[in-house]
């Protein structure tokens, strides 16, 4: 149905180079906004990781290497305090230095007594001796206490680690016994941990990019054509298709946006030849009134008026009017649909007087048109149902006057009702060329025709088929055996 256009490639489809430009804008927008969705959260994450690793590397070499010197020191301080601090100053003095002399670690730590006033008195680094450090942790200890330091010295500017214990005799604090080492060696192993972990952050980070530009690549930027795609539709390119090229969610997504194409086509289609029948429609029975009002009128003027004539342009012009106000309100009955005002007054109704009003309102008409109604009525009395007495009436007019537009070849129409389980079954069938198969499928559609050469707007059959629906009944068209469409209308006999 209706003009579908070629299938053109992106590069072609896409438009202007304007266009163009703005498609990349669009899709540059996305990237952005995509990549600072998903990128910066993971990279704010690295981050904190390698903040983490990075102090807990940190903590655990420096805490490790400070417990150390504070085990050793304390192991020497108190060596001291307990053998030789009481023995006076040369005594202690003399074990100082042998203890410098003899220090196995002296080549990675330096050890160092201070006096009281906190100047070095022996060290296994002589180029320290004499000298004042004057950090922290002398003072502390000074203080009796058990203090480290981990800074610059301030006398080399090279970072330390230092550990320093008081050497107490007689209650008094007299010296200080201190460790010192180098951070260096720490610092590059901390250092080499730090960058391995950075490395591998950055490696994650890279691997998360490239991903994510895959993903853009894949989803963002046809989701964006398809975007375009779309423009196109919604700026009247009904009937335009896109190509598919994915099994996915977006392939169902393209599949859905081109069967939305071809409906949208089809229904502009319909409406164009809705507008043309109703336009033929309308002129038809208006030319034929307005023609024998005027013979009627001229006539009568001059006096020459044919009763038999009369009476003839007086039916011809009260078959038109009918046909007109049946038109109008079947278009009436379509704008109701449209916008939600078709409803319903529910009553009991004895649905086989309606059907007979009806069969007694066409069958003069038929008979006047050469076609045979017979009518089959139900066994017995059927129970009321419920329902609109006027709709169902007005379906039932429709579904008549159906047959006869298209079926009356046959010169025959059979009407029936029946009680069949919990519905009442009214058959209307007529004996003319019966439905082509390819069309039964959309007969019930709004505006649609097919092939009929009927005069009619093609609606009325999706107004008989909204009125049964909403009764909770089925309507259906098919072809009878033997020849011959017939509708079936059931109508259940309580609410469903």
């Amino acid at each position: 149905m209706g003009t579908v256009k070629q299938e053109a490639s992106w590069s072609g489809g896409v438009g202007t180079e304007k266009q163009q430009r703005w498609k990349s804008l669009r899709l540059r927008g996305l990237r952005q906004r995509w990549i600072f969705n998903s990128i910066v959260p993971i990279l704010a994450l690295l981050v904190l990781i390698v903040a983490l690793f990075s102090t807990g590397i940190s903590n655990y070499y420096y805490g490790s290497m400070q417990k150390g010197l504070e085990s050793r020191a304390q192991a020497l301080a108190n060596s001291f305090n307990e053998y030789f601090m009481d023995n006076g100053f040369a005594n202690y003095y003399q074990k100082a230095v042998q203890s410098a002399e003899s220090f196995e670690d002296k080549n990675k730590i330096e050890l160092q007594f201070i006096g009281s006033s906190g100047r070095i008195q022996v060290s296994t680094s002589g180029l320290t001796a004499g000298t004042s450090p004057r950090t922290e942790d002398i003072s502390k200890a000074l203080q009796n206490q058990v203090a480290p330091y981990q800074g610059p010295d301030l006398e080399t500017g090279e970072t330390i680690l230092a550990v320093s214990c008081p050497l107490v005799s007689n209650g008094r604090v007299v010296g200080i016994i201190r460790l010192v080492t180098s951070l260096r060696a720490v610092n590059r192993q901390v250092m080499i941990a730090v960058l391995a972990i950075f490395l591998i952050a950055m490696l994650c980070m890279a691997l998360v990019v490239i991903s994510n530009l895959l993903f853009i690549n894949n989803v963002v930027e046809p989701v964006a054509e398809v975007t375009d795609a779309a423009k196109q539709i919604t700026a009247g390119s009904y009937g335009y298709l896109i190509k598919n090229h994915y099994d996915d969610e977006l392939g169902e997504l393209v599949d859905n946006i081109n069967n939305m194409s071809l409906k949208i086509s089809q229904n502009e289609k319909m409406k164009r030849d809705f507008i043309s029948s109703v336009s033929h429609e309308l002129r038809t029975p208006l030319t034929a009134i307005n023609g024998w009002g005027e013979t009627i009128l001229e006539d009568i003027l001059e006096d020459t008026s044919d009763p038999g004539q009369l009476r003839r342009g007086l039916r011809i012009i009260v078959n038109e009017s009918r046909r007109l106000s049946n038109m109008v309100e079947e278009l009436l009955e379509f704008s109701k649909m449209e916008d939600g005002r078709f409803t319903l007054q529910i009553e009991d109704v004895d649905l086989q007087a309606e059907l007979e009003d009806a069969i007694f309102t066409y069958q003069e008409l038929f008979r006047q048109e050469g076609i045979s109604l017979e009518y089959s009525p139900g066994d017995g009395d059927l129970p009321l149902i419920s329902g609109d007495p006027e709709r169902l009436k007005q379906v039932f007019c429709n579904v008549l006057d159906n047959a006869s537009k298209h079926g009356g070849a046959g010169k025959r129409i059979a009407a029936s009702i029946v009680q069949e389980g919990d519905e009442q079954v009214v058959r209307v069938r007529d004996y003319g060329p019966g439905i082509p198969e390819a069309e039964l499928p959309f007969i019930k559609q709004k505006f649609y025709k097919g092939t009929s050469k009927a005069r009619g707007s093609g609606i009325g059959l999706a107004v008989c088929d909204e009125i049964v629906n909403l009764h909770k009944g089925a309507f259906t068209i098919g072809n009878a055996d033997g020849g011959g469409a017939v509708v079936t209308i059931r109508l259940p006999v309580r609410p469903r």
